[in-house]
């Protein structure tokens, strides 16, 4: 299959989601199975908002991340969306966009999996994936174009948070999936990096720039982790995330990456600064490195007018369809935007 022309020698820079239809009912009745025997054998070891419905939820948000792609990124390489036996009604799955089903990426033994933390650890391993890629979770959005070559240059580029987290040397139940990524990849360089130290920010839920071969070797070194996390169903605060902390740290720490503070803008769709939010993403729009709509709404319906105040927006600031999307897909977006607008 040809690919679309890049900067940087002409190398492509494929595209990676992972997505989820929360309001399929067979997947709901598949999930809601894996829960109840994953709990018996696993107590308290369910992660910190590891099931609730936000976790899962569908807001259209892929749609409006491709047409941001398209929009800001127009040389982007193969575009590639991981699900669980589902595909979008809306997309039209044509040459330069392939749906991975889980089942031809992970084994079939670890079947069904609801850990993102265990579904992105294979993201390296989908079959005739580019060199350099981006993987997104669906809700970060570019929001201005975009320089290959700030991000895959003669170093990656890692975006992290301005501010410093707590030190600790202990997993918490109730802590946040990246802060107990973060302690163990603090753990786990300093065992195998003489004189590690370690940096104690997060990093951005951001865009995130990879090297096929840098996972492929950091899965060699690190291979009882990655291990430990592919024995997940559900997300555990004793098993945290690989990808999106030591995967990053474990780049910078060996020279294949740099990292950096942007300024991107963050909104919780369930926090009462919400409003105030959206504003400022329609005044800086165009500019931002990326942005991040953070659904928080937890196990609110999906008719909540926050959720609908959301697909508003991006409908006004994105409404010119991609090309992976169905012609007659577009006049219902269209449509479910201008109901939402009416409900606010």
């Amino acid at each position: 299959m040809s690919r679309r022309g890049q900067s940087g020698h002409h190398r492509p820079i494929d595209v990676v989601y992972l997505w989820v239809d929360g309001a399929d009912p067979r997947w709901q009745a598949k999930r809601r199975r894996a829960f109840e025997a994953w709990r018996i054998k696993h107590p308290a070891e369910l992660a910190a908002y590891g099931n609730v419905a936000g976790r899962f939820r569908d807001n259209g948000e892929l749609r409006f991340n491709l047409r941001a792609l398209e929009h800001f990124f127009p040389d982007h390489g193969h575009v590639y969306v991981v699900t669980d036996a589902q595909v979008p009604d809306w997309l039209d799955t044509m040459p330069g966009i392939t749906v991975v089903d889980h089942r031809d990426l992970i084994p079939r033994a670890s079947l069904p999996v609801f850990d993102s933390g265990h579904i992105e650890s294979y993201v390296h391993h989908i079959p005739g994936l580019a060199e350099r890629y981006f993987y997104l979770n669906d809700d970060i959005f570019f929001g201005a174009s975009v320089d290959p070559e700030q991000w895959f240059g003669e170093q990656l580029t890692v975006a992290m948070e301005t501010s410093p987290i707590a030190q600790s040397a202990d997993l918490h139940p109730t802590g946040a999936a990246l802060v107990n990524a973060s302690i163990l990849s603090a753990r786990w360089l300093a065992s195998v990096c003489p004189g590690y130290v370690h940096e104690w920010r997060l990093f951005s839920h951001s865009p995130r720039a990879f090297l096929r071969s840098a996972m492929y070797e950091l899965e060699r070194q690190a291979s009882e982790l990655f291990r430990d996390l592919r024995s997940t169903r559900f997300r555990s605060w004793r098993v945290p995330p690989i990808v999106s902390d030591l995967a990053m740290r474990w780049m910078v720490q060996t020279g294949a990456a740099r990292s950096i503070t942007l300024d991107p803008l963050y909104i919780s769709t369930g926090d009462d600064a919400a409003e105030v939010q959206f504003s400022e993403l329609r005044s800086r729009f165009g500019a931002l490195p990326f942005f991040c709509i953070n659904d928080t709404c937890d196990d609110a319906s999906g008719s909540d007018h926050r959720l609908l105040r959301a697909a508003s927006v991006l409908e006004d600031l994105l409404p010119r369809p991609s090309r992976f999307e169905r012609r007659s897909a577009h006049a219902s977006s269209q449509s479910a935007a201008w109901c939402g607008a009416l409900a606010t």
